[in-house]
């Protein structure tokens, strides 16, 4: 497995990670063994890189995670969890980076997942009502506290980036990102660069469209939470599938898979790019982890970038309701 590291922070991870937010019921029914299995099949192939987070089915993806690092496995693993990411009292979604709640989120979350510390802690979604400098601030603390050994955020826009780094070194940002995904690129991507920021892309995979294995909603099963996202409803779903033919159609006259064409173009944006691809079986894990040796000359990644033009996917990349928790 190739390395890369995250930005100027000194943390070295594997060049493709694992998301395990699917692991607990999502995306339709899982099988604990099966997920636990992945897991493991990661870290034996090299892949350590596992993100989770404490507000994935409200900290029981955490304990999954801990069952699956017995035996051994925590010492091949670099976890990275997130906290903030929480509902308010009449259900929606909602963000909380008071200090003094930072410290308690990471304190369960170190029970959760059975461990001392935990190598990258992300702020979920940044708190509009807190000062990122208060929040950072705290997360600081849990560094001199030996609880936390790298910083990050996640969907933060470019000020609260800026500040966050004045307080903490900021190891990485986690932020949507793929070949129908590109918001990132015109400010965000350039301004990591410029503080040494690694950049973590989750759902690189565009939720599974760009797979190539979703052409209708017939392809999602009922309890399958992509059925609230604009992009996958009745007409833009069938919309988007038409669109990332560029991508199957490359696929195919390389021998290889679209989902390795995707995270192979994400692998060619930069040695800072670290794609968290998720996934609940072995099998999908085998066919992500085979995109490393799919290799993107500069030329075809562009190609491929002017092919699938982004601005043209219809519906936004999340529901009313959560958009107005990002870029903050």
């Amino acid at each position: 497995m190739q390395r890369r590291q995250l930005g100027k922070s000194g943390l070295e991870v594997s060049a493709l990670g694992l998301g395990c937010m699917a692991m607990t019921a999502l995306y339709g029914p899982v099988d604990e063994a099966e997920a636990v299995a992945t897991v493991r099949a990661a870290l034996d192939a090299g892949a350590d890189f596992l993100d989770t987070a404490d507000a994935y089915a409200e900290g029981k993806n955490e304990e999954l995670l801990c069952r699956a690092l017995a035996g051994g496995y925590r010492k091949k693993a670099v976890i990275a969890s997130k906290f903030g990411n929480v509902r308010t009292p009449d259900g929606k979604p909602g963000a909380n980076g008071r200090p003094e709640y930072v410290i308690a989120a990471c304190d369960k979350s170190l029970a959760r997942l059975g461990v001392s510390e935990i190598d990258l802690y992300y702020q979920h979604r940044v708190d509009p009502a807190v000062p990122i400098e208060d929040t950072v601030g705290a997360m600081a603390r849990l560094v001199e506290q030996g609880k936390v050994r790298y910083l990050g955020l996640s969907e933060a826009g470019a000020e609260t980036i800026r500040r966050a780094a004045k307080v903490h070194p900021i190891a990485a940002l986690q932020t949507e990102y793929s070949l129908w995904c590109r918001f990132v690129e015109p400010e965000i991507l350039p301004l990591c660069r410029e503080l040494g920021i690694g950049f973590v892309p989750y759902s690189p995979l565009g939720r599974g469209m760009l797979t190539g294995a979703i052409a209708s909603l017939d392809d999602l099963g009922e309890s399958d939470r992509r059925r609230d996202h604009p992009r996958f409803q009745q007409g833009n779903l069938e919309s988007n599938a038409a669109l990332i033919k560029p991508l199957t159609d490359m696929a195919k006259a390389r021998g290889c898979t679209p989902s390795q064409i995707a995270l192979a173009w994400l692998l060619a944006q930069g040695r800072d790019v670290v794609p968290i691809p998720g996934t609940k079986r072995r099998s999908h894990l085998a066919d992500n982890l085979a995109a490393i040796e799919v290799v993107l000359g500069a030329d075809e990644a562009a190609a491929l970038s002017r092919a699938i033009d982004d601005t043209q996917v219809a519906g936004t990349r999340y529901p009313k309701g959560q958009l107005a928790s990002v870029g903050i």
